[in-house]
């Protein structure tokens, strides 16, 4: 009887108890079920037909059920692992066109004297090498002048006290062409022009320079255009620089580098620059320096790019948007959709028996859909490919670490 009562349950097998169910439900009202077609009795709508997996709850342990839903979720979604290879990426940064300042010539005053003649007048004003600066009166270079031309009237044949004499006015800062010219005459000059030794613009000396990459504000455009300091009349002393001179021609690109790009950026990376002044003029080039601190109020660290600018002609200060190239050597990566940030920590979902836990990583950089995973997981290890959709909005994940 009791086998009888058994073959009539019903008449379904077990493999048939096992089969998927039909089960009828509204999109708008999840909470109507109904085993067979039919209208909400809320709104009316067209019930639609939704399955059931049987065989899959059936293959959760109740442990597993049992454990609170921050720690860990039920799923069936797809899996992914981590990929171990060298990717080559390409870091985008922003940055300005500044002087080099290995290029900086700076003109001093050899002796104490007065100015008598001055020949540049502002600030930025360009100058050769070879051009009158200013003529400077000067008791001393005259007083050493004298002294030779006795030398040379009284006593010609003293070699190492003229030599002497001579070397002392060249030291002094007179020229050759100056030295055989008071020679020739036999006259001591008043007066000894002071010539450039280099090309480029003309800057005060010790007024700094805000158009170098730095924070200059424009505030201090009136110090760009307003006369130098310098007039006929002052007096210098001996080894004050009177005026620097910056190279236009020879200037390097500064760029900014954010914190996630930093440990990817190596010196001798390729570099391609775009001013935007002048965006067909393209500058390929290879970063030459990473200035090893952080400027004031900034949080990136500056990269430099030298580059001869005598051709192209890019206005100092003018800005730049810039491609570095690199390689990430051996690195582990996950596609960005299997990480999940909560603020300060990101957290994958690592597959477990019976469903998923939420473990914290180390991530670093971001590259075209991939993460590079620092620590925290192994190649072994799977995760769900999609993290957010195992994210409950109403509880708070509690990471394992």
């Amino acid at each position: 009887m009791l086998s009888a009562s058994c073959k009539n349950n019903g008449g379904h097998s077990k493999h048939d108890m096992e089969m998927p169910k039909e089960v009828y439900t509204c999109t708008m009202h999840p909470e109507v079920v109904s085993d067979k077609p039919g209208k909400c009795p809320k709104c009316g709508m067209v019930l639609v037909k939704k399955a059931t997996d049987t065989v899959s709850s059936q293959s959760v342990k109740l442990e597993s059920l049992l454990k609170p839903t921050n720690e860990f979720v039920i799923s069936k979604i797809p899996l992914t692992a981590i990929s171990k290879q060298s990717q080559p990426i390409e870091i985008n940064a922003l940055g300005s066109i500044g002087y080099d300042t290995r290029e900086v010539g700076s003109i001093s005053a050899r002796v104490t004297g007065r100015i008598e003649k001055l020949y540049v007048r502002y600030r930025y004003q360009k100058v050769m090498k070879g051009q009158k600066i200013l003529d400077i009166y000067s008791p001393e270079l005259l007083t050493a002048q004298q002294n030779l031309l006795f030398l040379l009237h009284n006593d010609q044949d003293n070699q190492p006290l003229v030599q002497a004499a001579k070397e002392k006015l060249l030291l002094l800062g007179m020229s050759n062409e100056q030295l055989l010219q008071v020679i020739r005459t036999g006259k001591a000059s008043l007066t000894m022009s002071v010539f450039s030794n280099y090309s480029g613009h003309i800057h005060e000396a010790g007024t700094g320079n805000n158009m170098n990459g730095g924070n200059g504000n424009m505030k201090d455009i009136s110090l760009i255009t307003e006369e130098l300091s310098l007039k006929e009349g002052m007096y210098l002393q001996k080894g004050q620089s009177i005026i620097t001179v910056y190279n236009p021609a020879k200037a390097w690109a500064v760029l900014n580098i954010y914190a996630e790009n930093q440990a990817s950026v190596k010196l001798g990376n390729a570099v391609q620059i775009v001013p935007e002044t002048s965006p067909d003029k393209v500058i390929n080039g290879r970063v030459d320096f990473i200035e090893p601190f952080y400027r004031k109020e900034s949080k990136t660290i500056t990269a430099r790019v030298y580059f001869n600018n005598a051709i192209l002609k890019i206005p100092i200060g003018s800005q730049v948007r810039a491609s570095i190239s690199g390689t990430v050597k051996d690195a582990n990566w996950l596609p960005v959709e299997s990480i999940l940030s909560l603020g300060m920590d990101k957290v994958v979902f690592l597959k477990s028996d019976g469903g998923f836990m939420a473990k914290k990583i180390n991530t670093g950089i971001t590259y075209k859909g991939k993460v590079q995973v620092i620590d925290g997981l192994t190649t072994h290890d799977s995760v769900a490919v999609n993290a957010q959709y195992l994210m409950d909005s109403e509880s708070f994940i509690k990471i394992n670490r």
